[in-house]
């Protein structure tokens, strides 16, 4: 399928708590296909989405939503299923990656590192019995989420309780990670190609919503000032990532070297942030890849296998 002519339909907003996130990510992506040229549509999804799929009658999908309903394979299926090629990884892809406890399981059976861990669903929480078996300090996460919505570092038993419920307001199944204390690298994967490697420094100390969406919150060193074998190990570990993961099309893998510059996977993002603040633009760009080359890239790589 060529591009030219074809309509395409950008998905964004949807039904996840990242769905203001979702709508920058769109809009960007929209105007920068708009200021092209192109024939294109947003879409903000909702639960008529099959039916604006089918009104519109859209060639190919660009997906710009995060989270629920939009990274795990559910719009994805959907889209298999009315033969509309779209961006990003497929159902199977989709769905491992934003489970980061199965993710985690996969990157240990190919023996790529990551934090040690401990999953607790909601349904057997006992909050008055609940030790935990991982030490503090501890990374509290919901299993299926971004954005760093819900998560919390907790470094005194007390406070482990608090957090744990909170993660729960987002997800049923609660991810305890070991704190690795180090410096936070991302390593994106364009097609087969490994973009250059950013080092994160959010001035608070810890990258959350705030940090990452607020312009001036957080500083990004590109490449990261880390030695050269390092970074090549990076980008190594990012293109395992992407394919152990069944991925496609561009993803982000987050990682932590700790003091002893030992590399810790954290997990990896199937549909990364495309807004004035989004690391894989800001890789892309070191790359001499400007933002509309990147869209045009993730697009033709949507249609080349349809």
């Amino acid at each position: 399928m060529e591009l030219s002519n074809k309509k395409i339909g950008v998905l964004m907003g949807g039904l996840s708590e990242e769905r203001a996130i979702s709508l920058k990510t769109g809009t960007a992506i929209y105007n920068t296909l708009k200021g092209a040229g192109k024939n294109v549509v947003s879409i903000d999804v909702g639960r008529d989405i099959a039916q604006r799929l089918e009104d519109e009658k859209i060639d190919v999908a660009f997906i710009a939503l995060h989270g629920k309903y939009g990274e795990d394979g559910t719009v994805q299926g959907l889209l298999e299923l009315m033969g509309i090629p779209y961006t990003g990884s497929g159902v199977l892809g989709s769905a491992l990656s934003i489970d980061k406890a199965v993710s985690k399981e996969l990157f240990e059976r190919h023996q790529i590192s990551t934090p040690s861990y401990e999953v607790i669903n909601k349904r057997d929480y006992d909050v008055m019995n609940y030790t935990g078996t991982i030490d503090l300090p501890l990374v509290v996460k919901p299993v299926k989420g971004g954005s760093t919505i819900g998560v919390s570092i907790v470094r005194r038993k007390d406070n482990l309780n608090a957090a744990i419920q909170n993660a729960f307001q987002y997800d049923d199944c609660v991810l305890a990670e070991k704190f690795i204390d180090g410096i936070l690298i991302t390593a994106g994967v364009l097609g087969d190609i490994a973009l250059p490697v950013i080092e994160v420094r959010p001035k608070n100390g810890f990258y959350d919503y705030e940090s990452k969406y607020t312009p001036g919150l957080t500083e990004y060193f590109v490449p990261a000032r880390i030695d050269k074998k390092k970074l090549d190990e990076c980008k190594k570990l990012a293109l395992q990532c992407h394919k152990v993961l069944r991925c496609k099309g561009v993803t982000r893998t987050d990682m932590i070297m700790d003091r002893d510059q030992k590399l810790f996977v954290l997990e990896i993002n199937t549909i990364p942030g495309m807004t004035e603040t989004s690391l894989i633009p800001m890789a892309a760009r070191a790359a001499g890849i400007e933002f509309k080359d990147l869209i045009m890239r993730i697009l033709e790589m949507a249609v080349q296998d349809s």
